[in-house]
């Protein structure tokens, strides 16, 4: 074990699947020269060549558009989006070739194509560098999204995206990528894409929440006099169904924490989940606490735009007391 940030990881990761696979190849802006505009791929031009650590020109449509012919042709892409807000460009290649060439193929393609992208708040950053736009990618047919919290998991869940034949999106918190450090396992760690994770396990009340909520989760965990049980999603697609009928069986209730706005956030597909098969669990509604249906505000502002334990608790104490 090491102990490693968030984005170390991430690098350690891509520097073990470009060593255990010579088809792995990394590109994006800026990914070779500068290591990234948080050096996530830091090392990899010196060490595996300029055919397989690509500056690319700024044009994230052009990215993932290579990345169709690369997959294509063999090789295993991971593209890296500047940005969350940067990907809105190429949603046309996600939407409209990406998800669907195995379908087109009646399954005889593969197509291993890894998109990563910063995404969500807190970093007092400028506009168009702090979305949560998972919804998007978890709408669309044929894509898998995942989302780490914790260095370890950043580690393991690239690895699986890497390694999967399908296209898949890791949305990588910036506002942990150098907070807090965390046990890394050294050599290869594959965390399977599909399975959440029981962070605290407790008996009144399940807290549902991924990315960096996770940890504003535990805080409010911390801050009630109930026993709440935390589930950190990990990989919204594939949906770990399983494991959140289980936690909400237990406790009965459920409450939903997500960075982005509320209205057809993926929050929104967790509450559906459990009415429509835990109804009979339910002690109380299900609560979904969320960023607001704005733009991302600036930065002055975003603290009161992002959740905080504050509101989590008082989502808590109100399924509580029904």
């Amino acid at each position: 074990m090491s102990s490693r940030t968030l984005v170390e990881a991430v690098n350690d990761a891509l520097l073990q699947e470009m060593e255990r696979d010579a088809n792995v190849m990394v590109m994006g802006e800026d990914v070779g020269r500068a290591g990234g505009v948080f050096r996530a791929t830091a090392g990899l031009l010196d060490r595996f060549g300029s055919d397989r650590c690509v500056d690319t020109p700024l044009a994230e449509a052009g990215i993932l558009g290579t990345a169709v012919g690369l997959a294509m042709a063999g090789w295993r892409p991971v593209c890296e989006m500047q940005y969350d807000a940067f990907s809105y460009p190429c949603l046309d290649q996600l939407i409209t070739h990406i998800g669907r060439y195995r379908w087109r193929t009646g399954g005889k393609m593969e197509f291993p194509v890894t998109i990563r992208m910063p995404y969500g708040g807190g970093v007092r950053a400028p506009e168009l560098h702090d979305d949560s736009p998972e919804a998007y990618y978890v709408h669309t047919p044929g894509i898998k999204v995942a989302i780490p919290s914790t260095p370890a998991d950043a580690k393991g869940l690239l690895a699986a995206a890497i390694r999967s034949p399908d296209p898949v999106v890791l949305m990588e918190p910036k506002v942990l990528y150098r907070s807090p450090r965390g046990e890394v396992p050294d050599g290869e760690h594959v965390v399977p894409l599909g399975k959440a994770r029981v962070v605290r396990e407790g008996d009144d009340v399940t807290l549902v929440a991924y990315g960096g909520m996770v940890a504003v989760a535990e805080q409010a965990a911390e801050e009630v006099e109930a026993s709440v049980e935390v589930v950190d999603v990990r990989t919204l697609k594939p949906l770990d169904e399983g494991t959140l009928l289980r936690s909400v069986g237990k406790t009965g209730r459920a409450v939903i924490v997500q960075e982005a706005p509320r209205i057809a956030g993926f929050g929104a597909e967790i509450s559906a989940l459990l009415a429509e098969r835990a109804i009979l669990d339910l002690r109380g509604p299900v609560v979904r606490v969320t960023g607001y249906d704005v733009p991302f505000p600036f930065w002055s502002l975003e603290a009161e735009h992002i959740p905080s334990s504050a509101r989590v608790v008082e989502a808590i104490e109100q399924v509580l007391r029904f």
